[in-house]
């Protein structure tokens, strides 16, 4: 399934889409995919796998560190096919996209790196530190291998820019709720509801808000004007043990319920 189709599925039941995500290798190559099918099954409509990298200057110290054990344990870009692979063959029904900074994907090759994603059953790539304007290589590969693109908009996104950016993404643009790097917070940006309503006025189909979100709390709050969730730390620290529960692909798996649950009862 694409991540537009689960996106808007998930608007037709009368919620938003909750969108987590993992990093591939973390703890370990096999426990990461574990952890990954779980949260799928546990109720993500939408799956990002995050590619380790060695400079992420967008991740906040949680994703960080876990990426950061994953290339120390000899993690590679061919892991990530692996995975993608994996939790298709698992949960089918779930959209599955790679996070990846664009070097990665440059190193590769970019028509490479599309052709062996959809050969994976990828249905996209979400590329953080790539803007529209310098994509014109990963526009054309992406098309020819019928991928989707998510590109990001921030609070401090000019129109212009914000238009640009949803008309080059056509799986669902990414709306950064609050500047800087990734991470869990105590409460959500409050800027995030403009940057959604701007981001639909500048011509978005389907706006997903991250950067923030780490409770079913907050998942209900942003759900009620977002098209989609995006929870990131939250998942990583429940799958390291850290927050204090089970650990491990349950633990993940868990905390994937009760924010499914809360992308389903909106805070309004």
């Amino acid at each position: 399934m694409k991540a537009a189709a689960a996106v808007d599925a998930a608007v037709a039941q009368g919620r938003a889409a909750l969108v987590g995500y993992l990093p591939v290798g973390y703890p370990d190559l096999d426990t990461s995919i574990e952890a990954m099918i779980a949260i799928a099954r546990g109720g993500c409509d939408v799956l990002e796998i995050g590619v380790p990298y060695s400079d992420p200057v967008m991740d906040g110290p949680v994703i960080a560190a876990a990426a950061d054990q994953a290339l120390r344990q000899g993690t590679r870009l061919a892991d990530t096919f692996t995975a993608v692979r994996a939790v298709q063959e698992a949960s089918p029904d779930t959209a599955v996209l790679v996070m990846t900074y664009w070097n990665p994907v440059a190193r590769t090759g970019v028509d490479t790196f599309a052709a062996r994603l959809a050969e994976a059953g990828g249905t996209g790539v979400i590329t953080p530190d790539l803007t529209p304007d310098e994509a014109g290589e990963w526009l054309a590969a992406s098309d020819a291998h019928d991928l989707e693109r998510v590109f990001l908009v921030a609070p401090s996104s000019s129109t212009e820019r914000i238009g640009m950016t949803a008309r080059a993404s056509n799986g669902f643009t990414y709306a950064a709720s609050t500047m800087g790097v990734t991470g869990e917070r105590t409460t959500v940006g409050g800027g995030a509801a403009d940057l959604v309503r701007r981001t639909r006025e500048a011509g978005a189909d389907r706006v997903c808000v991250g950067l923030g979100v780490s409770t079913p709390e907050q998942a209900g709050e942003v759900a009620a004007f977002a098209d989609g969730v995006i929870v990131g730390s939250a998942l990583v620290r429940a799958l390291s043990g850290a927050d204090g529960g089970p650990g491990g692909p349950a633990g993940a798996g868990e905390l994937a319920g009760r924010l499914a649950e809360g992308v389903r009862t909106p805070r309004r």
